[in-house]
């Protein structure tokens, strides 16, 4: 797995003069989903109740922070199931895998504990429904991504994947009346639904899925900092390089009105000259990042002036889900006091 990037040192941003006044449009809702949170609490449980190490298949959220903390407490991340010991502990990220790593971790008897978002097994349950109605599916999202190649393996030989609006002009059905879509759950809510319009211009008996696949918290979170946009000249968004939520955040924030938009891991990351003349600055965060690293943002933002915090409120999120069964209990048989999980969010 890469080695998660230790913050560097740089000096504090500078207290620059701009013509107007200085301040803060802090997005909410921002950082931890449900799924996040669930994915994270699995991985310290286990850690607790088996002791280290505990493996963990690919990154359990895509933020290199979380990562590196968990590593620090003895967590082990691993490409594949191949990679870890027969007989022990491995956590399947939140991203979900396809039948075929289950099967895996089953032939090397491994102690498998599925840490996948509820709301990523409901697109891999309908991906196995439409698949058993010999439907051929397009799934919507990146060719490569861990969501979209657990769910393209509950169904390969039904599933095509549409990586783009302009993917859909180009791509081929066997029967244009046998079609449904289906979505990665943390793409552009605008993007999606632009490439499912072209998909029925070309296939206008194209189905929808029962519900919408784009998970509730990467639409509060593209609403929100669509709100912000309008009105700030630079939006700083928190989340790893491969968090496509958080990526596409960005390309919200500048597609509605944000005159810059950059994406950070850690607060050493902003850049002064990107202050330059701004007198609002946009902050948000990605589904997979703790708050403390968009305080650290909020610091530093302070010591260049912008000292008065406005939060830009869209929604209010209180959904929690139950850990995986095995962490239900603890070692002695009781019910965990976390067995559902969740923490404060933003």
């Amino acid at each position: 797995m890469p080695v998660p990037r230790v913050p560097r040192r740089r000096e504090p941003l500078q207290d620059i003069a701009v013509p107007g006044q200085k301040k803060v449009l802090l997005a909410a809702p921002r950082g931890y989903c449900a799924g996040v949170d669930r994915a994270i609490i699995a991985v310290e449980k286990a850690l607790e109740r088996y002791g280290a190490p505990v493996y963990v298949r690919k990154q359990i959220v895509h933020n290199i922070h979380v990562v590196s903390e968990l590593e620090e407490r003895g967590a082990i991340f691993v490409e594949e199931v191949d990679e870890v010991p027969e007989g022990a502990h491995v956590v399947f990220s939140a991203h979900g895998v396809s039948p075929a790593v289950v099967s895996a971790a089953s032939d090397r008897g491994l102690q498998a504990i599925d840490a996948t978002c509820p709301l990523v097994t409901k697109v891999h349950r309908e991906a196995v429904r439409f698949a058993k109605t010999d439907h051929e599916i397009l799934l919507i999202g990146h060719d490569g991504h861990e969501e979209v190649e657990g769910t393209a393996g509950e169904a390969p030989d039904h599933i095509t994947v549409v990586n783009s609006p302009e993917d859909a002009d180009t791509v081929e059905v066997r029967d244009p009346s046998n079609v449904v879509w289906l979505s990665q759950t943390t793409l552009s809510v605008d993007e999606t639904m632009e490439t499912v319009r072209r998909l029925r211009e070309r296939f206008p008996q194209l189905q929808d899925p029962p519900s919408d696949d784009i998970c509730y918290a990467t639409q509060n979170r593209q609403v929100a900092i669509k709100k912000v946009a309008k009105d700030a000249d630079l939006v700083i968004v928190v989340g790893s390089a491969n968090s496509s939520n958080s990526v596409r955040l960005v390309e919200v924030a500048l597609e509605y009105g944000a005159k810059a938009a950059y994406r950070v891991d850690y607060a050493d990351e902003v850049e002064q000259y990107w202050l330059d003349g701004v007198e609002t600055v946009g902050v948000t965060s990605g589904a997979s990042v703790p708050e403390v690293l968009v305080q650290q943002v909020l610091d530093d933002l302070a010591g260049a002036g912008y000292r008065d915090i406005e939060e830009v409120r869209t929604a209010e999120e209180d959904l929690m889900f139950s850990l995986p069964k095995e962490l239900r209990q603890d070692a002695a048989g009781k019910r965990d006091d976390r067995a559902l999980g969740g923490r404060t969010r933003s």
